[in-house]
């Protein structure tokens, strides 16, 4: 893609994604492997709580409000009392964009909160500002 930046070293950096639209999930992990992360996905709430409650290292997690079997605020809030996981940087990821969302998102410990639709290059910019790569 035109506005990705520069690649990353293969394997650098991992991320879960967790999105039940297959849309937007393709899209998500096109940008982000394109731009040198290792992708992990799930596509649904159930699936994401599996991932999180394993010992695979993420730097970035990445979730959907709304999913079946758990919503994206569940899950944040059970990643947040599991030692392994609770200093992890979450984004939450959202067509569901009401203040009352973005509060409880940042009160449960989200380290961001983006509305779909998003620009790919800000989204990818941000996800690098929060991982420190700029």
């Amino acid at each position: 893609m035109a506005d990705a930046p520069p690649p990353r070293p293969a394997g650098s950096l991992r991320i879960m994604v967790a999105e039940d639209e297959p849309h937007i999930r393709r899209i998500l992990v096109t940008l982000l492997e394109e731009s040198g992360f290792r992708v992990d996905v799930a596509i649904h709430g159930g699936e994401a709580r599996v991932r999180l409650q394993g010992d695979t290292p993420y730097d970035l997690i990445l979730m959907d409000i709304m999913m079946p079997e758990a919503t994206g605020l569940e899950l944040l809030e059970e990643l947040k009392r599991l030692p392994h996981r609770k200093d992890i940087p979450v984004v939450i990821l959202t067509a569901k964009g009401q203040d009352v969302d973005r509060e409880e998102a940042f009160r449960l410990g989200a380290t961001d909160f983006i509305t779909k639709p998003f620009s790919p290059k800000k989204f990818l910019n941000r996800v690098d500002e929060i991982l420190g790569q700029l």
